[in-house]
């Protein structure tokens, strides 16, 4: 079913309405847990991201047979300022290459099971230039959350989200520069390569547009409008409609998290549904962790986004589900518990 948001304020209500997670099913998850063949806490994270599942997809035992990934794709004003090592037509040339499958999360999501989509939102027509204007105006910027929004498949168990644009790691940092502050050289990192004048002017870039856009709105979700870019407002729209769908998302990297956390910002509790994946090798990165206070799943020194760590740690989500559901207890087992 298509839903479509009419504004910004409709975004706002979207976020403070959110439904929450099922203490039925977490419950259930819980009391089960503390009676399978193991010690008690011995499986670690796998035990909390299974109580996790549960909550969000309000069914006990949870279960990940039906993931999706999703990759959004656009385009940058502020790519022709010189801030990424390869042109704006890369954007469409990879879309390409995702839809014969022949990038790395097409293998990830086989490998994983999971369906697969490639988005690109309007490439032969960039956002502006951020630097000196809101990079959408309202109607783009709703359009593209809608964009997001409308496709997420309503029977996925476990939503993946992903991008692709040339230059917006630029866009990334901007977004976390103005929603948390620090320096903005906290914020920039190499993105597809770069190094020394081209950081710098990367770095200056997004300091000087942060300032500039602060000026006239500290409201996060027209921080994203005016320093994202369509593949940001998408997946912050896909995050939101997840949400109201009682499906859990795995967010991939630092491009997402941007997206996600003006979210977050915007209402505190939005992301409860999501776990991050991942931590890449981009420096902010790991300082939007910790502002977000989230730790990721996966730590392997991936900075390709596209999906590309949210793909592989559906398998782990998996896992710890699959553990939970199908060890046997002690009574079953036959198996004597611990003693008081």
């Amino acid at each position: 079913m298509s839903i479509d948001f009419t504004s910004i304020e409709a975004i706002r209500g979207a976020l403070r309405d959110a439904p929450g997670p099922s203490t039925r099913a977490q419950g259930e998850t819980t009391t089960r847990e503390a009676t399978l063949t193991k010690p008690p806490g011995s499986l670690g994270r796998l035990e909390d991201i299974s109580a996790w599942l549960a909550a969000w997809q309000d069914r006990a035992p949870p279960k990940v047979e039906n993931p999706q990934v999703i990759v959004f794709a656009g385009n940058h004003g502020i790519a022709a300022r010189g801030v990424s090592a390869y042109p704006a037509e890369v954007t469409a040339q990879m879309v390409a290459n995702f839809e014969t499958g022949g990038a790395a999360v097409n293998q990830l999501s086989k490998t994983a099971g999971a369906t697969f989509r490639v988005m690109p939102i309007k490439l032969e027509e960039p956002t502006a230039d951020f630097s000196d204007a809101p990079a959408m105006d309202e109607t783009a910027f709703i359009e593209a959350f809608n964009i997001g929004s409308n496709t997420v498949d309503p029977n996925c168990d476990l939503l993946c989200i992903g991008e692709m644009g040339i230059a917006n790691t630029t866009s990334a940092a901007a977004v976390c520069h103005a929603l948390f502050g620090d320096e903005a050289a906290d914020w920039v990192g190499p993105g597809t390569g770069i190094t020394g004048d081209t950081i710098s002017l990367k770095t200056d870039l997004v300091r000087d547009a942060v300032q500039f856009h602060l000026n006239e709105t500290s409201d996060p979700i027209d921080i994203l409008r005016r320093l994202g870019g369509r593949e940001l407002a998408a997946m912050a729209g896909a995050i939101t409609r997840a949400r109201h769908s009682k499906t859990p998302v795995l967010i991939d990297g630092y491009v997402v998290g941007a997206a996600a956390a003006a979210l977050e910002q915007a209402h505190p509790g939005s992301l409860d549904h999501a776990l991050c994946a991942h931590v890449s090798a981009e420096p902010g990165h790991q300082r939007l962790l910790v502002k977000l206070g989230k730790s990721a799943l996966l730590d392997l020194g991936m900075r390709l986004g596209e999906a590309s760590g949210a793909a592989l740690a559906i398998n782990l989500v998996r896992a710890a589900a699959d553990c939970h559901a199908g060890m046997a207890t002690f009574a079953d087992a036959g198996v004597t518990d611990k003693t008081d």
